[in-house]
């Protein structure tokens, strides 16, 4: 009965003398080339991984590079042929039409300029045809 009293008031954390495993014991010489050979192995493996993410960040940079001046190229592109298409069909009565297609009316877009709700109201005016003048009052 004193014996499991003593082991009861024991610090905790700490074990009886009788109880502790042998950590003098070495490990067997395979276990130890086998710790050494995977340790290598695994330090090749994460050298290995750091040439492939280095080479996968230069070929993403350079495939990320060609396609922004692919997609600048279309964009200019396509801008200039619009263009080039709007200028080729001036037609009496379409001056208006062109300049709304021009202009950015969306209020979304430009939050930091002032209203151009009387601007925009008398370029549709015009477009649709109608004078602003005679459908505004005098004053």
């Amino acid at each position: 009965m004193e014996d499991s009293s003593s082991q009861e008031n024991s610090p905790v954390g700490t074990s009886p003398p009788s109880v502790s495993p042998a950590k003098n014991r070495e490990e067997p010489e395979v276990i130890k080339l086998w710790k050494e050979n995977q340790a290598t192995k695994l330090e090749e493996k994460d050298h290995l991984e750091e040439q492939a993410k280095i080479e996968l960040k230069a070929q993403a940079k350079k495939e990320l590079e060609d396609w922004y001046q692919l997609h600048a190229e279309q964009a200019s592109e396509s801008a200039e042929k619009e263009f080039q298409s709007t200028n080729n069909e001036i037609q009496p009565g379409t001056e208006w039409e062109r300049v709304a297609k021009m202009c950015d009316f969306n209020p979304k877009t430009c939050r930091n300029t002032k209203d151009i709700s009387r601007l925009r109201s008398v370029i549709l005016q015009l477009k649709q045809g109608g004078n602003p003048t005679t459908s505004a009052p005098s004053i």
